[in-house]
């Protein structure tokens, strides 16, 4: 019987230190949204095994330390594209502020995660995307 009891004390423990463990290391995405960031240096920082980092994820979230980053990244850019206060944005500035480099995939990702493009979403400020080179005029050279 006290065997017994102290399986499931344990497993109250293991269940709360992984949502500590998950909740630290959102806490240093947030604080480091633009850095790149590999599994091993972030079980590094925690402490972990990356087996043991996957696990704690896994386990709180559903998905893995890499699926939290990224979604926690697009919802950043999210953001800003939706800031109308941010008259002269584009894309691809807020697309690298984040750590997304590769353009085509990014946009890909956004469209999956949000169901519209990232440049809809600007436009859906009631903004267009700046165009830094002008107006382009249809049937001049």
């Amino acid at each position: 019987m006290e065997i017994t009891g102290c399986r499931c004390s344990s497993r109250r423990r293991g269940t709360a230190s992984r949502q500590v463990v998950v909740e630290r290391a959102e806490a240093y995405f947030r604080a480091n949204i633009d850095a790149p960031l590999s599994l091993a240096t972030l079980s590094r920082l925690l402490g972990l095994s990356e087996r043991g980092l996957r696990n704690a994820f896994y386990s709180v979230r559903g998905k893995s330390p890499k699926r939290c980053l990224v979604a926690a990244r697009l919802e950043g850019v999210r953001r800003e594209l939706c800031n109308e206060s941010n008259n002269r944005i584009t894309v691809t500035t807020v697309a690298t502020r984040y750590g997304f480099y590769e353009l085509g995939r990014f946009a890909n990702t956004y469209r999956q995660a949000f169901g519209e493009t990232p440049s809809e979403t600007l436009r859906s400020t009631g903004r267009a995307p700046s165009n830094p080179k002008g107006p382009t005029h249809a049937g001049t050279i």
